[in-house]
């Protein structure tokens, strides 16, 4: 688990220092910083798992776009620099300091350690390639691991369609950060096993019948049907609300299910140790369905994948308190950090 996550000159903020638990939780008012915590750990994740033979970082890629290093790096301290450290288990840190020009769109590494507990800092060869952001003998290091495998889901999730791109599982390894690759994901592992922690015992153990348990939570009956159009890489999702109507597209359902939709499948997907993030996991749910999704969400961090949410929802976070009091999740592996704008408002 990453247990903290420091930042300089990243965006907004001159020096952030912020602890990390199984499930954290991000709230506060608006332009306040919090998805720029997340940002941080997209650069890092699209660097290694998109561009691995890239030397420098990457702002700008499937994960997210950041623009140029004049939009990265604190406009009022930095210096054409970011610091970027990631504590792991409380007991390993791994340090970078990437730089570059304000009109430049990518970073070079200028400096970077990793060091284990109290002994010397390792510092990391600037002139390797950076497919790991580390050095060789680390590259099996399961911080490195967490990171390539991270899944980050933006608000900005994708609407209802007729039918959705299908590829092989090597270039959709996650439901996409607008959820694009959902159903390429849920087809291509239906018949694979969820974790035990997670399972819905009344229906069978596979992905795909468990995704359709879950979603049955928030929409009572719910039943999927996923289908390959002939003669194209591309599956259409069928969607049937009770045993009484037919199959529906997904155009001719709710918008709350599609949204909620690459959630389950990003959580169901996910292996012990991976990394969620999701932004505004509220998005066009019913306020009695936040408070669940804050429910199920704890349920996934105390299955072991580590989640962090970034949400405006009071009825999230009440559902995430609920479950600390009905023991789904310990207190001790939940944390909630409240953000605020240090900008001077005008009257």
């Amino acid at each position: 688990m990453v247990t903290q996550i420091e930042l300089q000159y990243f965006k907004c903020f001159d020096f952030l220092t912020l602890p990390l638990r199984q499930l954290t939780l991000l709230s506060g008012t608006n332009a306040s910083g919090k998805s720029s915590v997340l940002h941080a750990l997209c650069v890092l994740n699209q660097t290694m798992r998109d561009f691995e033979w890239s030397p420098r970082l990457m702002l700008n890629g499937s994960v997210v776009s950041l623009g140029r290093v004049m939009d990265t790096v604190d406009q009022v301290h930095g210096q054409g620099n970011v610091h970027m450290t990631l504590t792991h288990e409380d007991i390993e840190k791994f340090h970078w300091v990437f730089e570059g020009g304000p009109e430049e769109m990518t970073m070079d590494l200028k400096d970077g350690f990793y060091q284990f507990k109290n002994e010397d800092k390792a510092h990391f060869d600037t002139r390797q390639l950076m497919h790991y952001l580390s050095p060789n003998s680390l590259s099996d290091h399961s911080l490195i691991h967490r990171l390539r495998r991270m899944t980050y889901l933006t608000a900005e999730r994708h609407q209802p369609e007729e039918y959705y791109p299908h590829d092989d599982l090597l270039f959709t390894p996650t439901v996409g950060s607008c959820g694009e690759h959902t159903a390429s994901v849920l087809y291509n592992g239906s018949s694979e096993p969820v974790l035990e922690q997670l399972v819905v015992t009344s229906s069978p153990p596979t992905r795909l019948r468990q995704v359709e348990s879950r979603l049955a939570r928030f929409f009572p009956g719910c039943i999927l049907e996923l289908t390959p159009v002939e003669h194209a890489n591309a599956i259409s999702i069928g969607i049937q609300m009770s045993n009484e109507n037919r199959f529906v597209r997904p155009v001719n359902t709710g918008f709350g299910l599609t949204q909620v939709l690459p959630i389950i499948v990003a959580a169901l997907s996910a292996e012990k140790g991976d990394f969620l993030l999701i932004e505004n996991p509220e998005v066009r749910l019913h306020p009695s369905a936040q408070s669940q999704m804050g429910r199920f969400l704890a349920e996934v961090a105390s299955a072991g994948i580590q989640v962090m949410i970034e949400t405006h929802s009071d009825h999230i976070l009440n559902g995430i308190r609920r479950a600390v009091k009905d023991n789904m999740i310990s207190h001790n592996n939940v944390a909630v950090h409240f953000f605020s704008s240090t900008r001077t408002l005008g009257y």
